[in-house]
């Protein structure tokens, strides 16, 4: 199924590509991809608590690690193109942060630590936020994100910018994730003409690759756990609310979100406190305000002793070997000390895809049109960006167009009777007569399902092709969700994704925990260049 047909019917989102970008997942033309790059990096795996320990003993300063992350990338990125920018201050940061340290100040678990994020959060610095589009290619926002505030604050180095879908893959109906027109293609690391999947692609594949420590993506539907789960990394869609929105750039605010992307679910969590803070000044969310942690990692336990989790039925049996891999996911859960319940059935499953899409289409517009004019774009209005993309559809348009663009562009605003009706449909299928429904009818703790396929080859003529996804329930809620890698196929990661109620990312995260250190099924990529070439 094509990206955009599951969009539309699901709600999905999630892509990025310069015309010259093919040879972003080429080796060169003497030498296969996994000769010219060299698996084996001195921090491939390494975790929060690795670095604060050579940190800790003066082994290592925040400014050598960063300096090796760099050189890496430098390696690396060519065959990557995860990368779409890098912060020209990270060093001078990195200095200041270890001149603290040197004083007594430790900031957190955080400091000194080097984080890449997705080039469509705002950062108030030498950096652009683009969004992936040419059309923004020269924005520089006047002030960090809410979220980007907290992450200095928080002391950790901010390494550089993601390359991303573009416009988080809200733009055309046939386009290939890990597209834009600024940044080139982006590639899966375990095999180079396999897609990383969006529209976090490039924080996916960094994380993954070892090209930063932890990473910050964004979620409509898919967005986070699918580039999670196709590149073997741990993914958090929190609840909406529970990340602050303010200074990312949009395409709806019922279902948009930040959150982490990390090698482990311990490094997701420390991420997930870190930046967890209520903002009055963020869009509404309509969800009742729930707790708030600081520290996620307390609840990370090992056991799952007297824990209900219930299968969600329809969100599976796209692929035989996933199919077998799930299989065997579930009796990792019995063997932690679950009870697991068959047969969890959404009864609106097929009712909540097509009210979701016409409220993107309404909240993209709207929410797009107050960015550009808010943060002083280079164009103010998604009319006018329509018409950029016409004037430079050589550049921008060579493979897919925007389809989505025009049809947002058509809709009325956000008063209308069928976006206000829209609206209430696919919260009530999601929420009280979705997920709120299933766990309080079986007395759930949390719902699992496969979180995506294996990694599809990239193809600009024909699009994205998806084998399945479980992303739209807790996306279109606006409930959390977690993938964790549960195996491979003919060596593709794939992620189980592991969703509940509103605020459960406490009980979430102690099931993810569980499983991960019941499977530890992550493994570092190698780089290869094809599965058919052996």
């Amino acid at each position: 199924m094509k990206r955009r047909s599951f969009f539309k019917a699901t709600a999905l989102s999630g892509s990025a590509l310069a015309v010259t970008g093919l040879a972003g997942c080429k080796a060169t033309a003497d030498k296969p991809a996994q000769e010219a790059i060299n698996p084996d990096f001195e921090f491939n795996e390494a975790t929060v608590q690795d670095l604060q320990q050579k940190m800790a003993s003066g082994e290592m300063t925040s400014q050598d690690i960063c300096r090796k992350y760099l050189n890496r990338i430098e390696e690396v990125d060519l065959y990557l193109k995860a990368v779409m920018e890098l912060n020209p201050d990270a060093l001078q940061i990195a200095a200041r942060l270890d001149e603290e340290r040197s004083n007594g100040k430790i900031r957190g678990p955080l400091h000194g630590i080097p984080v890449m994020i997705k080039d469509n959060i705002n950062t108030g610095d030498g950096m652009k936020t683009s969004a992936g589009s040419l059309a923004l290619a020269s924005h520089k926002a006047a002030k960090d994100a809410f979220i980007i505030e907290k992450l200095r604050e928080a002391g950790a180095v901010l390494l550089g910018k993601t390359n991303l879908s573009e416009w988080a893959n809200f733009r055309s109906t046939n386009s290939s994730s890990g597209w834009s027109g600024r940044g080139g293609q982006v590639c899966n690391p375990y095999y180079l003409d396999r897609n990383p999947c969006g529209s976090s692609s490039g924080t996916g594949v960094a994380v993954s690759a070892s090209l930063c420590t932890i990473g910050i993506g964004t979620e409509t539907n898919g967005s986070i756990v699918c580039p999670s789960g196709v590149n073997g990394v741990v993914g958090i869609k929190p609840t909406l609310g529970m990340w602050s929105r303010r200074g990312i750039i949009p395409i709806a605010h019922s279902q948009d979100t930040a959150g982490p992307m990390a090698r482990t679910v311990t490094d997701a969590a420390i991420l997930l406190g870190t930046l967890a803070a209520s903002d009055d000044n963020d869009a509404d969310t309509y969800i009742e305000k729930g707790e708030i942690f600081n520290d996620y990692t307390r609840f990370l336990k090992n056991d799952l002793n007297g824990m209900r989790i219930g299968i969600a039925t329809g969100m599976n049996g796209f692929h035989k070997e996933v199919t077998t891999l799930f299989g065997n996911a579930v009796e990792a859960f019995k063997s932690t000390g679950a009870e697991i319940i068959d047969e969890v059935t959404f009864e609106h499953q097929q009712k909540w895809g097509e009210p979701s899409w016409q409220v993107l289409l309404y909240e993209f517009k709207a929410d797009l049109n107050s960015y550009l004019q808010e943060y002083n774009a280079p164009v103010k209005s998604l009319e006018e960006l329509i018409e950029f993309n016409n004037q430079n559809n050589d550049k921008e348009m060579p493979w897919f167009g925007q389809e989505i663009f025009e049809m947002a562009q058509e809709k009325g605003d956000l008063s209308s009777e069928e976006y206000r009706q829209a609206w209430k449909d696919m919260k009530r299928f999601t929420r009280e007569e979705g997920i709120d429904a299933v766990m309080e009818k079986h007395q759930l703790d949390a719902i699992i399902a496969p979180t995506n396929g294996p990694a599809w080859n990239t193809d600009w003529v024909n699009g994205d092709h998806f084998a399945g996804s479980s992303s739209s329930p807790a996306a279109i809620s606006g409930y959390p969700n977690i993938t964790v890698p549960m195996g491979f196929v003919h060596g593709l990661p794939v992620g189980i994704s592991i969703f509940g109620k509103a605020w459960s990312e406490p009980t979430l995260l102690r099931v993810a925990y569980a499983f991960e250190q019941a499977t530890k099924h992550r493994k570092a990529p190698e780089f290869k260049k094809s599965i058919m070439l052996g």
